[in-house]
């Protein structure tokens, strides 16, 4: 014996059989809450305070960050497919809905809050409304500087995912929103 401990790392080929909404393989494409679009580029199992545990190694494509996800965690934390191009324009009618006024009755921070745990849900459509609210918001009044980030953050989340899924620039799908808020007077 060597003294080496034997590796636990393996990214080859490896199956993992989870509900068909959390089933992934190497190559796929994924969303994870609040960092966006990621591709899983390996699936590890590594030893975990004396158990062995299985690893989706997710890349997200904005900023290179490598997550380790828990194979069994996927659906707690939230890991996703893309949205469906067939599902894109609901995405585009939440745009075109009116805001619940209520928001600019709160201070800053409290919609700060609000809009955080929506980002943090995951759910592309929960993103949309953030950026929807804060889009016409700041038509009326500047943003504080936590709002103007949740804004741009909403913002890259949200385009990020709808060019992936459509395949196509991120200036197409921006120019796409753009033009829908712009057709769109009711909401302000």
């Amino acid at each position: 014996m060597t003294g080496k401990k034997p590796t636990d790392r393996s990214t080859h080929h490896m199956t993992v059989s989870l509900p068909a909404c959390c089933s992934f393989t190497i190559g796929d494409l994924a969303v994870y809450p609040g960092h966006g679009v990621g591709q899983i580029v390996a699936i590890e199992r590594k030893t975990v305070n004396g158990e062995p545990h299985e690893f989706f190694m997710m890349r997200i494509l904005e900023n290179d960050l490598l997550i380790m996800i828990p194979v069994k965690k996927v659906q707690m934390v939230g890991l996703r497919t893309i949205i469906d191009q067939a599902d894109i324009p609901k995405i585009y009618d939440i745009f075109k809905m009116s805001r619940d006024m209520t928001a600019d009755t709160q201070t800053w921070n409290r919609r700060y809050r609000e809009y955080m745990d929506k980002i943090k849900t995951g759910s592309i459509y929960d993103v949309a409304i953030v950026f929807r609210d804060l889009y016409i918001l700041r038509l009326t009044k500047d943003l504080s500087f936590g709002e103007r980030k949740l804004y741009d953050t909403a913002q890259t989340l949200l385009v990020r995912e709808l060019s992936t899924s459509r395949q196509t620039s991120e200036a197409c799908i921006l120019s796409e929103i753009e033009t829908l808020f712009s057709q769109d007077t009711s909401c302000r």
